[in-house]
Parts: structure tokens; C-alpha cells; sequence
């Protein structure tokens, strides 16, 4: 990940990281409920608030006075960058638990159905909000998309890296911490490429209507060591 040197805009990516899980948490209910009916989104929900709630406090406890911006301002640039990260790990226990919450009740297939329509509508939602954060002017290229890629909630869990290649932007998941952890137990990669192609594209679009997405290569596709995905931008 970066390392976030302007004061301002490390205060405002916390701030807007913490309205990213707001607007990702109602976007899965939306989803759920649209899939399965209000009923069983409300059993979904209380499995999932229940477990992010617990998460939150679990890893934004031991940082003193995170519960209102004035006292974030106040934090040392350390404790900012650490909130930030914790904050984003949040954000991706959150996704795991709605998974789960659907997967357990109704299979992997009703869960990969929510996930990625959720993604359908967070991909832009986080590309505007990056924008915001950034000041990225509309349509801002393949440029504009590499800095952006930087600020993604995923850009605090992972290790990324991009380069230009034939005026072309190469994008690659160094470590995924979700694919990772699977690697750790010997599980075979988590067959993200449905989810994935939505997610990289819509989040493209969102920075500049003009930009296509070629996967190159995503699980379940075989992939080389240094990378568990890989995606190329062209404008």
C-alpha cells in the first residue's frame, strides 16, 4: 500500500473509507432482500450487523477517541494510517460475514449472486467516491485510473502493483489477503473472476467512461506466483 504523506487527505480517505462500509453494508441488504425477500434479508442482516459490530469494536477499540472526526484529527499520523487500515479490514469482514450469511442459509450459488450484483453497484459508487477524495476531474484516463486504483478500500489489505505498458494499464493483485489466508489451509483460490470483472470494470468506468477491462487472468484461472489476479485498462 501507500504511504499517505498529505495530512488533509489522509484525514478525509478515513473519513470517507467510514462511509464506504456504511454505503457497502446497505448495499449487500438491498441485494439480499431483492434476492431472497425481506424475511430472510432481515435474518441475513442480523447475522451480518451482529459480526461486524463485534469486528468493528474488536479493531477500532484500542485506538483511543476514533469515535468522532475531531478526535481522528488529533491522532498522531501513525495511529492515522493504522486506523485507516483497521478500518478497511472492517469493511472487508463485513463483505465476508454478508457472504456467509447468505452462503450458510441458501448455497454458494444464491451468495455469488449477491456478491456480485452488490459489487455491481458499489464498483462506481467507490470509483465517485475516490473521484471526490482525489479530485479527479471527469474522465480523467488510464493516469487518472492508476491513482485512483491507490484508493480503493482494497488498495489498505493488499499488495497491488500497475505500470503502463503500449500505452495500455497493466494492474496486478500481488497478495490478496482473501486468497492468501485460503493458500495458508491449503484450500484451492476462491473463484472470484464473476465478481472480479464486474468489480474492475464498473470501478474503471467510474473514473472514465471510455476505459475497457481485459481479465487477465483471475481464479478460477491458473495464475502465475506473483499475482492471484491481473487486469489490463485501455482508454
Amino acid at each position: 500500500m501507500i504511504s499517505i504523506t498529505d495530512e488533509s487527505l489522509l484525514n478525509n480517505f478515513i473519513i470517507d473509507v467510514y462511509h464506504r462500509i456504511i454505503v457497502h453494508h446497505s448495499m449487500w441488504y438491498e441485494e439480499v432482500e431483492k434476492e431472497l425477500g425481506k424475511q430472510k434479508a432481515f435474518s441475513a442482516l442480523e447475522y451480518a450487523w451482529s459480526r461486524t459490530s463485534k469486528n468493528m469494536l474488536q479493531r477500532l477499540g484500542s485506538l483511543a477517541g476514533f469515535s468522532n472526526e475531531k478526535a481522528v484529527l488529533q491522532l498522531t499520523h501513525d495511529k492515522k494510517e493504522t486506523l485507516l487500515n483497521e478500518l478497511a479490514k472492517c469493511w472487508l469482514a463485513q463483505d465476508g460475514v454478508w457472504f456467509q450469511a447468505v452462503e450458510f442459509t441458501e448455497g454458494m450459488t444464491v451468495a455469488k449472486k449477491c456478491n456480485d450484483a452488490t459489487w455491481e453497484h458499489f464498483s462506481p459508487f467507490e470509483a465517485w467516491s475516490v473521484r471526490c477524495l482525489l479530485g479527479l476531474e471527469d474522465n480523467s484516463g488510464l493516469t487518472g485510473l492508476q491513482r485512483a486504483l491507490d484508493f480503493r478500500v482494497y488498495s489498505r489489505l493488499n499488495k497491488q502493483k500497475s505500470y503502463f505498458e503500449n500505452s495500455t494499464l497493466i494492474f496486478q493483485m500481488n497478495d490478496c489477503r482473501v486468497q492468501s489466508a485460503r493458500v495458508r489451509k491449503g484450500l484451492a483460490d476462491y473463484p472470484c473472476k464473476s465478481a472480479g470483472i464486474v468489480e474492475y470494470s464498473c470501478f474503471a468506468k467510474g473514473i472514465d467512461s471510455k476505459i475497457t477491462t481485459e481479465c487477465l487472468g483471475c481464479p478460477p484461472d491458473k495464475h502465475p506466483q506473483e499475482w492471484f489476479c491481473a487486469w489490463r485498462f485501455t482508454c
